[in-house]
């Protein structure tokens, strides 16, 4: 029974509880009290579920638990007078043991307040990312703080401080207004953008991938969609983000070793994920206008198919980089568009995209450039320029599977 009951409790929390969370927090206001009595109503499912067994609705069962634990809570504290009109409104709420059908729109709403509130811009974009994970996601800070590489009592004052200031900076929790809402979406989606970025290539650690953190950011990516079913980079970025974390369980070796996609064992990716990517795609082109995240998408999906010594193909992808640069300026982007003209029309032509970008004192510590011009030199057989350059990048990498591949390179480079 205890299996099944952890299970279950496991599964409602991944599940319902962002949901059961939004709505509390539009009652009384208050994220750390919401967030208690959420916790408080699974702490108390664990030990009620194992005595009189696994409720026939769990998700209901746990959200009149968790409204009854804010109420009381907020009676501990009436003496507070701004708790009384909280208290009040609950205790509304709470004459309803399971919520009409009627109310999934308003629980969808509730679920788009906090995905805006915790994304809101005058946090700064740490903030954002933490309390994202924290409240939409279930995550620890703990679990944060360990994703992120940070100690735990820092990534605590981070979520503490997003807290107070959406408290004391009155960031109100709705949905913005019409005229504001492609910029705040956009913002959302950077936040879960960010989120997928540093699981799918840790920056710092002994980990290439934290497949948790992937694993949430595509979760975050399909609530998105699922709220804001029109928007065409929302479908984009969940796309890019399935397809990307398809080769998971391929790039690295038994040893936890680099393994790059050319060398991938392509029947270690994930099928199911490459298609319902490509349908995401397909469904964020049929949405809109391309944008960043789509073209991503596209770019992910033709490097998936392409081989390292097709030149027509690597061309198609220098052409989609260059409508990303277009859209969406970076040297990220800039980087990949070099690496891909030098595998279309030949190394140096690469190379000569990426000198401005090694003149650019800005990018001087900019490990990805460093390593493409490494790769790119070696290409042009240039192998003294190549050995210095994976030097410089080896010096800047943070990432230990990262540095070693890296180190592996270099060797080769030495012993040819």
């Amino acid at each position: 029974m205890g299996d099944v009951v952890t299970t279950a409790a496991a599964g409602v929390f991944r599940d319902e509880r962002a949901a059961v969370l939004s709505t509390l927090i539009r009652y009384v206001g208050d994220f750390q009290l919401a967030e208690d009595a959420v916790q408080d109503a699974f702490e108390a499912a664990l030990a009620t579920w194992r005595r009189d067994g696994v409720p026939d609705n769990p998700a209901a069962w746990i959200t009149v638990a968790a409204r009854r634990r804010a109420i009381d809570r907020l009676r501990r504290e009436q003496s507070i007078s701004d708790r009384a009109e909280r208290l009040a409104a609950l205790l509304r709420l709470n004459e309803h043991e399971h919520p009409p059908a009627a109310e999934a729109s308003t629980i969808a709403d509730d679920r788009l307040r906090l995905i805006f509130t915790c994304c809101h811009p005058a946090l700064d974009l740490p903030a954002r990312v933490a309390l994202t994970l924290r409240t939409l996601g279930g995550l620890t800070t703990g679990e944060i703080a360990r994703a992120f590489v940070v100690a735990e009592p820092t990534m605590g004052k981070r979520i503490v401080r997003a807290k107070h200031k959406i408290a004391n900076a009155g960031i109100p929790y709705r949905v913005p207004p019409d005229e504001d809402l492609p910029g705040r979406v956009r913002g959302v989606l950077r936040v879960v953008y960010l989120i997928f970025n540093e699981g799918y290539s840790a920056g710092e650690g002994d980990r290439l991938v934290r497949a948790e953190l992937c694993a949430e950011a595509i979760r975050l990516g399909r609530l998105v969609c699922e709220l804001m079913p029109g928007d065409a980079e929302a479908w984009g970025l969940l796309a890019l983000m399935l397809l990307q974390d398809s080769r998971r369980a391929a790039r690295v070796d038994e040893r936890g070793n680099y393994v790059p996609l050319e060398a991938q064992e392509r029947s270690q990716w994930d099928e199911e994920r490459i298609g319902e990517g490509l349908r995401a795609l397909e469904r964020a082109v049929r949405s809109g206008g391309p944008g960043p995240y789509q073209l991503q998408a596209a770019i992910a999906a033709l490097h998936m198919r392409v081989a390292d010594d097709d030149p027509l193909a690597w061309a198609r992808i220098a052409e989609l980089y260059q409508a990303l640069g277009r859209l969406d300026p970076s040297p990220v982007v800039e980087v990949n568009r070099a690496t891909a003209v030098g595998l279309a029309y030949g190394a140096q032509a690469g190379l000569e995209l990426l000198q401005p970008l090694l003149s650019n004192q800005a990018l001087e510590h900019y490990q990805p450039l460093h390593a493409a011009h490494a790769e790119l030199l070696k290409r042009a057989g240039d192998l003294t320029g190549a050995g210095r350059a994976y030097e410089r990048a080896i010096a800047l990498s943070a990432n230990s599977v990262e540095r070693t591949e890296l180190e592996r390179r270099l060797d080769a480079l030495t012993a040819s």
